[in-house]
């Protein structure tokens, strides 16, 4: 892509003029939150040393102390060019701090933000000078289940699925010269009908540039080749208009829009100008695609296309660095390795992962399951804290074409009485709607696995160890299952209490979780293999059983790699393969009768 700068953090919204502030930060431990009461934002007083973005738990920060901290310090200096602030703000962005994070600049206060997962900013050109500046960050987080923490544990030790906490800051920071006048967000929305693309201008300038005189420039081009040139008159912060996408077929007299898809992720590069009298004031690059993803009965499309998704639960852990990606080529790795054993997708599971594995998977095809991290008891405050940051990761990561579904709720974590509960459905209800109506192109899950209310796609989560006994269950009880009559896993229903299967597609989104025999050292689902070849009997045995039930229209296997004690990973922590990958992908592929 024409815009792509590596480790760039934001590959979707593209400035040249960025610094990364990864790195060496002083750092330390505030286990009884005096900090600020001794104004340690204006005299730090050090004692470690961190390397950012990784947090304290882990290896590569340079401290690996796993027990919780409820309160972390930061300190570094950056270098501003104060006679550009004329013309240009200057912008501190944060891709992921969790939970609680307060920001100063040479100790004056810049802001704080709620929330683990999503990316936040702060414009501090009122509060840097000229050459040197110091920026002081404090994290408050705590082991409350209150707010979301995905996979985070919230007890003083790990246990089952629930792996080290993550505290302070975890995604890359870094920081860019933007102009006074710019375009602050580009919402862009495939229409395949219309053959074009959707575009919401967000701009920003101040109130004398309201004059008649601001256009929005976009240039699309496929290949380099051109496409189509837009201008569009700008008159207020919103503005909306559409890039007709259509280009001529090679050797051909038809015109054609390049699809994207699995096999061939097509995308469009597009650089996007704000221009007043001719000149320039802003330029960012990006990228597209024009796909559709639909539901159609028991089917969902892709292009209009059914589309059957081969899944693996991903939830991004790494063996030094835990939540954070180790480097831009290891989330390239992961991807490469993904495709190699046959799957076409993946859910990436209580976690919104840097962006550019999203961009990545843009690029490579591979289809992906947005999660929210869950939190785990139901309360005003969980309702608000959930809700406030599930709409900055819609917002954040809309455009993206390898989003194909939102999946805020996992299998009633946060919400465990969802199957009585008229509150707590109420609460899935609101954001299956909320979400559809800041993305009317996408499928909802309201619910992964079981007890679903609203939801656009029925995904069931079953682990059974025995293709022949899967099978059998849902087949010979598919009518029992799907309307909620029985349990489909012996356990949860399908349906929360008062809802009804309307015919959606049918996934198994949760099965496998098979593991090796590690003498005793660490668990996966049911009984542990003893050898290669027995998980490579049991894998084929539930997935080809799964493959066999004609209204199942997919699957995700449990999961990409081993994670701390959970060991059922197709890989290890270490990336390495268990299983030959062309043996897994031989199955995957496989045509069933």
């Amino acid at each position: 892509m024409k815009c792509y700068i590596k480790d760039y953090p934001r590959p979707q919204f593209v400035r040249a003029d960025w610094e990364n502030l990864n790195g060496t930060w002083d750092f330390c431990f505030d286990d009884y939150n005096r900090g600020e009461k001794e104004r340690w934002q204006e005299k730090f007083p050090g004692g470690l040393r961190i390397q950012v973005p990784f947090t304290y738990e882990t290896k590569l920060s340079g401290i690996k102390e796993e027990a919780p901290h409820s309160n972390v310090w930061y300190r570094r200096s950056i270098q501003v060019d104060a006679g550009r602030l004329e013309q240009d703000n200057y912008i501190l962005h944060f891709e992921g701090s969790d939970f609680l994070t307060k920001v100063w600049v040479n100790g004056r206060y810049a802001g704080s933000h709620r929330g683990g997962y999503a990316r936040f900013s702060f414009d501090i050109t009122n509060l840097v000078r000229d050459g040197e500046n110091e920026i002081v960050v404090k994290v408050e987080d705590s082991l409350d289940v209150q707010q979301p923490r995905g996979k985070q544990r919230w007890l003083p030790e790990s246990y089952g699925c629930f792996y080290v906490q993550t505290t302070g800051i975890w995604k890359t920071v870094w920081s860019e010269y933007v102009p006074k006048t710019h375009l602050s967000r580009v919402k862009m929305t495939p229409n395949m009908e219309d053959r074009c693309l959707e575009v919401e201008y967000e701009v920003e300038a101040p109130a004398y540039a309201w004059d008649g005189s601001l256009t929005v420039e976009a240039v699309v081009t496929f290949q380099g080749n051109p496409v189509c040139r837009n201008l569009t008159a700008v008159n207020c912060g919103l503005v909306r208009t559409k890039l007709d996408v259509m280009t001529e077929a090679l050797g051909d007299v038809d015109w054609v829009v390049r699809t994207w898809t699995p096999e061939r992720p097509n995308l469009y590069d597009v650089e996007f100008r704000l221009v007043r009298d001719g000149e320039a004031l802003d330029a960012v690059g990006s990228y597209f695609a024009m796909r559709e993803i639909r539901i159609d009965g028991r089917h969902i499309l892709l292009n209009s296309y059914p589309l059957y998704q081969r899944l693996l639960l991903d939830q991004g852990y790494w063996k030094d660095s835990h939540l954070t990606p180790p480097s831009e080529e290891a989330l390239i790795e992961d991807i490469d390795k993904i495709r190699a054993m046959g799957y076409n997708g993946v859910r990436k599971h209580q976690k919104v992962e840097d962006e550019r594995f999203l961009y990545w998977c843009d690029v490579k095809g591979l289809l992906l399951w947005s999660e929210m991290a869950a939190a785990y008891r139901y309360s005003d405050n969980a309702v608000a804290e959930f809700t406030a940051e599930w709409v900055e990761i819609l917002r954040q990561n809309y455009n993206h074409p390898c989003i194909i579904v939102w999946t805020p709720f996992n299998e009633s974590w946060g919400i465990s009485r969802v199957k009585t509960s008229r509150k707590e459905q109420q609460f899935t209800e609101a954001i299956y709607h909320l979400t559809k109506s800041m993305d009317g192109m996408r499928p909802v899950v309201s619910n992964d696995g079981w007890e679903h209310t609203l939801t656009d796609i029925l995904t069931l989560h079953d682990y059974e160890e025995a293709g022949s006994v899967l099978k059998a269950r849902y087949t010979d009880h598919k009518d029992e299952l799907l309307t909620a009559a029985i349990c489909h896993n012996g356990f949860k229903t399908a349906l929360a209490d008062g809802y009804e299967y309307r015919g959606q597609p049918v996934i198994i989104s949760e099965y496998g979780g098979i593991a090796f025999d590690n003498n005793g050292d660490g668990w996966g689902y049911g009984n542990l293999v003893k050898s290669k070849e027995d998980f490579i009997r049991r894998f084929d045995d539930v997935t080809t059983a799964i493959k066999e039930l004609p209204y199942v229209c997919g699957y995700c296997y449990t999961q990409v790699t081993d994670v701390q004690q959970e060991v059922n990973g197709l890989m290890d922590e270490e990336r390495n393969f268990k299983v030959e990958p062309e043996v897994i992908r031989e199955i995957n592929e496989r045509k069933v009768l």
